[in-house]
């Protein structure tokens, strides 16, 4: 059972400028790992920039966890009116789902 949490609207703040480039900067060392593969570089080349490409998406991630529990720390969601914690509606994601999706990325 999955469900589907929406991270609260970035504004064009630090925050979401620091992950857009991260995500470039992965974007980047994946087409140079690419091109590793295909031109027949060395495996420990093509490891090291895997790595690399890891190491970029995994800190855009926690990037993106850490903007979400800014904003859930700062206006918690609200229960429901049977005083439990909202189902994923696409709105803020409740504490809970932010400490499920870290863990997805460890």
């Amino acid at each position: 059972m999955s469900a589907t949490v929406s991270l609260p609207p970035s504004a064009p703040g630090a925050g979401a400028r620091r992950t857009v480039n991260r995500l470039k900067r992965a974007r980047g060392q994946l087409s140079a790992l690419i091109d590793a593969v295909e031109s027949g570089a060395d495996c420990r080349s093509v490891v090291t920039q895997l790595a690399a490409v890891r190491g970029a998406l995994d800190k855009a991630g926690f990037e993106l966890i850490s903007s979400a529990m800014r904003e859930c720390l700062a206006v918690p969601a609200e229960p429901g009116a049977d005083g439990r914690e909202p189902d994923s509606d696409g709105g803020r994601p409740t504490l809970e789902e932010i400490r499920a999706l870290f863990l997805r990325l460890t």
